[in-house]
């Protein structure tokens, strides 16, 4: 590995100590359907998005609300001794990717054959506080984002 590709990857090791992130990979839904899901809830505060998914009836919200609960609890890991609802969590960043696609085949009329597609996603959930200088443990006080 070169010294800039290494360079590279510690700033970006160092970068994601201080995000608080959620990934499921391979979830057997379109990416299509888990966009419709994932738009309600990105930007909203946590605790709203938990309620938002909760009594949501399209299947993939199950799934999006486990991820959820899975970002908080890394939050959790992260920030020990630091309350939820003091550092006013929010869905900074949701985004669905295309995983990989399941070929199969349907039998058609006159001997022919359909192809049948099987898509899967990646869902990625990024959180952020927004008084981020309280939630910070004190050997790491950061400049907050603005936005």
């Amino acid at each position: 590995m070169g010294a800039k590709k290494r360079n590279r990857a510690i700033e970006m090791k160092e970068t994601k100590k201080g995000q608080y992130y959620a990934v499921l990979k391979n979830c057997p839904t379109s990416p299509r359907k888990m966009r419709l899901v994932i738009d309600l809830i990105r930007g909203q505060e946590v605790n709203r998005a938990l309620d938002i998914l909760k009594y949501n009836s399209k299947e993939a919200s199950g799934r999006v609300e486990k991820l959820l609960l899975s970002a908080i609890s890394n939050w959790q890991n992260k920030n020990e001794g630091v309350r939820i609802e003091d550092s006013q969590l929010y869905v900074k960043t949701a985004f669905v990717d295309q995983g990989r696609t399941l070929k199969r085949l349907r039998p058609a009329p006159q001997g022919r054959a359909h192809r049948i597609r099987k898509r899967s996603n990646h869902v990625t959930l990024v959180l952020d506080s927004l008084n981020k200088m309280e939630a910070m443990p004190a050997g790491r006080q950061e400049e907050p984002s603005t936005k």
